[in-house]
């Protein structure tokens, strides 16, 4: 298990608007996943955001999430 400075926290606010928080401070509920693309594959693939937030997400809201991972990938 790795520690949960190590991961990046995905973010359901509360107006449902999905998001990636940074700061891992915003209020809402959060589900973490580790900083790889490959990570972020199989969350999508086996639907482990939608269970974690209880609500379906469509699928631009996983291409917004993609893109905001490729550019902290990048940072990195």
């Amino acid at each position: 298990m790795k520690n949960k400075r190590e991961l990046i926290r995905v973010l359901k606010g509360t107006d449902d608007v999905i998001s990636i928080d940074a700061t891992g401070r915003k209020n809402g509920r959060g589900a973490y996943i580790c900083p790889s693309m490959a990570c972020f594959e199989k969350a999508v693939k086996s639907r482990g955001l939608e269970r974690s937030f209880k609500m379906a997400i469509p699928k631009e809201v996983y291409e917004s999430l993609k893109k905001e991972m490729e550019q902290i990938d990048e940072q990195k």
